[in-house]
């Protein structure tokens, strides 16, 4: 089986990734926190050190919908790289969670000056975009689709 490319600083050269780290600060949520909400402005993306983080998404007239559960190495939030820069999901803590905080604008910048890790920063959030797309698609069927995801009959 493939694993999920939800793993933003495994992806980048080693001198990146330090460069990137550099940007960053330690953060601690409570259990239970709303870390952002769909539609707000992204200024900002994280990832878990510690603990537990459920993306949503809102569906009129109902509950916010789970579509996806991210643990620690994982990237959380990716709208922050493209305009409009709004978020496109929730996010809330199942668990007290531990995690890096980038500013996005500074990393933005960095990416800019520095093509080679701004390639790599791309690909990678790029291919965990598809990922939570995927995922979302298949939980959303899974919820509301007359079949689920599986076959039909």
């Amino acid at each position: 089986m493939i694993s999920a490319p939800t793993n933003l600083l495994s992806a980048l050269p080693p001198e990146g990734r330090e460069r990137l780290l550099e940007l960053a600060r330690e953060v601690a949520f409570p259990a239970g926190t709303r870390i952002f909400e769909e539609g707000r402005r992204a200024d900002r993306f994280w990832v878990i050190r510690t603990g537990t983080v459920t993306l949503d998404l809102h569906v009129p007239g109902r509950r916010a919908a789970a579509v996806e559960t991210l643990h620690p190495g994982d990237l959380l939030g990716w709208s922050w790289l493209f305009p409009p820069r709004t978020w496109h999901l929730g996010a809330e803590t199942l668990s007290p969670v531990r995690a890096v905080e980038f500013d996005a604008a500074r990393v933005r910048e960095l990416c800019e000056a520095d093509p080679v890790l701004g390639r790599a920063v791309f690909l990678r959030v790029a291919e965990i975009v598809g990922h939570r797309l995927q995922s979302a698609r298949t939980r959303l069927l899974d919820l509301y689709g007359p079949y689920g995801s599986g076959p039909r009959p």
